[in-house]
């Protein structure tokens, strides 16, 4: 290559980067811009002694525009999580959020929290699901998180279970990829003589442990993040969990998505004590208990069929009242504010012994993986 052609290539990224520069400190400005509008926000909410300062479905239909804008080249998941981390800083200034999550630190619980609220709220780690209702209705927390379905593995029973009594409302949800992996302090895989994990993770790698770790222990505990947290300070032992735990817990991966399915999903539901008016993307959650006479659980779907209102997810628990007697849990798309959705609801009331409304929500707006780094704050 000539030295007037070096020459200028050198010229064309000097001007590249001065352009990058200006227009970093444009963004820069823009953010200090916004952050100020929120402090009047704040002030006045204050003023006004309105408490009401995470509002979901404003949130829900800022990153719904923000996809609409979006022309590329960064793609729709990249833009809205950059917005929603300026979102969630902006709303510290005005109300510090306190949620709280599935711990210990590097669970996918945790991971969800940040996906949807951003980094920049104060992540509560609890050691069970039922720990998280109590914190929330006791006003500790602003907003719980946790699991309620798998992809490959059905739903969290304990999830359901709590929302059965519960007084929270269902404010949100999260879908958040899932991809395992084998942590552990041994050489290799042959160093392996226990592996830890969530027993739904067990369940969602059985294939490949059968395979690569055959006879090797398996024990389950009440999280992944509990799992490498226990294996961190052994030598034979491994964990199977997240990037983040590797990362918080210093554990090699010695494999790397090692789940059975490779479009493993997780569903997750953001829990508080606000309702949370329609966006036009909604999602409705009842719990409904039916009486014991045929024909019965096909009278409660038909109102659904002939409204035009699609009955997503339908799933059974037992109701703890008598043998053989179950309570539904049923998703219905669109809110409960439209007038179809309460139409088909009436009529299920109309039929059931019992119906409860635990929730309606904006639905996730992109269901995929969610990135995860060390939080800047206290947990």
């Amino acid at each position: 290559m000539s030295s007037s052609q070096d020459n200028s290539d050198n010229e064309a990224l000097a001007g590249a980067r001065e352009r990058i520069d200006a227009l970093d400190a444009q963004i820069q400005a823009l953010i200090a811009e916004r952050a100020g509008v929120a402090l009047d926000v704040a002030r006045i909410k204050a003023e006004r002694q309105r408490t009401d300062f995470y509002r979901p479905e404003r949130e829900a239909d800022v990153l719904r525009r923000v996809a609409e804008r979006n022309d590329g080249p960064l793609d729709d998941a990249t833009i809205m999580r950059l917005m929603r981390e300026v979102m969630s800083a902006c709303l510290a200034l005005e109300s510090p959020l306190k949620v709280a999550y599935l711990g210990p630190e590097g669970t996918y619980t945790q991971a969800a929290v940040y996906k949807h609220f951003g980094h920049s709220v104060r992540a509560m780690p609890l050691p069970a699901i039922d720990e998280i209702f109590r914190e929330v209705e006791a006003g500790n927390a602003n907003f719980g998180v946790v699991p309620v379905e798998n992809s490959t593995e059905g739903v969290v029973s304990h999830t359901l279970d709590e929302l059965v009594g519960s007084s929270l409302q269902i404010c949100g949800e999260v879908a958040l990829a899932v991809h395992h992996h084998l942590l552990s302090k041994a050489a290799d895989l042959t160093g392996v003589k226990r592996v830890v994990a969530h027993a739904q993770s067990l369940a969602q790698c059985r294939k490949w442990l059968d395979r690569q770790l055959p006879g090797v222990v398996r024990e389950a505990v009440s999280s992944n993040g509990e799992a490498a947290r226990r294996v961190a300070g052994e030598s034979q032992a491994a964990a199977i969990a997240g990037r983040a735990a590797s990362e918080f817990y210093e554990l090699p991966m010695l494999a790397s998505n090692i789940e059975d399915e490779p479009n493993n999903t997780t569903r997750f539901l953001v829990l508080g004590k606000q309702q949370v008016p329609a966006t036009g993307n909604d999602m409705t959650s009842i719990l409904v208990a039916i009486r014991n006479q045929p024909g019965m659980l096909h009278r409660l779907l038909t109102p659904g069929a002939e409204a035009g209102v699609d009955l997503t997810r339908i799933e059974s628990r037992p109701s703890r009242r008598q043998a053989w007697d179950y309570n539904f849990f049923i998703d219905l798309e669109g809110h409960i504010d439209e007038p179809r959705v309460r139409q088909v609801l009436e009529a299920i009331e109309s039929q059931a012994a019992m119906l409860k409304v635990l929730g309606a929500y904006p639905r996730a707006p992109i269901r995929g993986r969610s990135t995860f780094r060390r939080p800047d704050v206290e947990n």
